[in-house]
């Protein structure tokens, strides 16, 4: 299966490495490798060590391109970076995440996650377990809509849910079209606005990637192995990702402790591990211009007391 890396760029690239400020000598992360834009930007602007991770046989081409030119300053980790704490042994300076499907997978129609290229019902970033085609040809009715609705934050789910059991009764469901033709029986297009598919598709996805419980134990792992004062940048894609990063970076930085009204309001609560974390970080009126895929995008930034 090939991948082609020509034309992508990473979304919010100089906001990522404003915050993530790479330094000689030091180690950095790239938790969601993709087509190493964030690696071969930090790399290039500082005489740096990054280790990549990604769960995508197909960007191994990628991979072996890095390390021609950077050597050993460059390290690669196949695997999902849900599990950092067995991929990763050493502490190190900062971590990078750009969570969700990269560009480079939507532009496979052969993977199956955009609906608007015919193609295998697939999803797998890893190339490998059940597919969603398995998923919409096997779950319950109700299983279904619940899960659409959790994960896509789709209202008329039942519906969908409904029509896809009376379809795959005739027949089963094979294709990224069959599927999207399914929802738009249920939520008709409209010029200019956003596809009906967008959040069905998106729920299954998340579902067969494990994408929530993978960001839960990544995040998790990425603040115990960075070192004081460490920096950690997180780039997603839709309110579901932002708000597990947002309200993990919370937690950990001792924001939903109660704090005297009196104490000056900086003050750490003793079980704090995170500081200076930011508000959601938009990109820029420019990107927005010229990169379409940035238009949902959040940054948050966050460093280990």
């Amino acid at each position: 299966m090939k991948a082609s890396y020509q034309k992508h760029f990473p979304v919010m690239l100089p906001q990522v490495l404003q915050y993530l400020t790479p330094k000689d000598g030091e180690t950095y992360v790239d938790a969601t490798f993709g087509n190493g834009g964030y690696t071969e930007a930090v790399l290039t602007n500082a005489n740096c060590k990054v280790i990549a991770i990604d769960r995508d046989p197909t960007v191994l081409p990628r991979v072996q391109e890095l390390k021609k030119t950077y050597g050993n300053r460059f390290d690669f980790k196949q695997g999902c970076f849900g599990d950092i704490a067995n991929l990763i042994s050493s502490s190190v300076d900062g971590f990078m995440f750009d969570i969700g499907v990269s560009s480079m997978q939507l532009d496979q129609a052969e993977r199956g996650f955009s609906f608007s290229k015919n193609a295998p019902l697939d999803m797998r970033m890893s190339c490998s377990g059940p597919t969603a085609a398995d998923i919409v040809n096997a779950m319950p009715e109700k299983e279904l809509a619940d899960l659409i609705y959790t994960y896509g934050e789709e209202r008329k789910s039942r519906q969908i849910a409904a029509k896809i059991v009376a379809f795959r009764q005739r027949k089963p469901i094979e294709t990224t079209t069959e599927l999207a033709d399914i929802i738009y029986s249920v939520l008709h297009r409209t010029p200019n606005a956003i596809d009906p598919a967008t959040r069905t598709f998106q729920a299954l996805r998340i579902a067969v990637n494990h994408e929530l419980d993978e960001l839960k134990s990544g995040l998790n792992a990425a603040v115990s192995l960075l070192k004081p004062m460490g920096r950690i940048v997180v780039v997603s894609f839709h309110s579901l990702e932002d708000r597990i990063v947002k309200n993990f970076f919370k937690e950990q930085s001792g924001a939903n402790a109660h704090v005297s009204r009196y104490l000056p309001q900086n003050t750490l609560t003793p079980d704090a591990i995170l500081t200076n974390v930011s508000k959601a970080i938009l990109p820029s009126p420019e990107e927005l211009e010229i990169n379409p895929r940035s238009r949902s995008a959040k940054m948050r930034f966050a460093q280990k007391i």
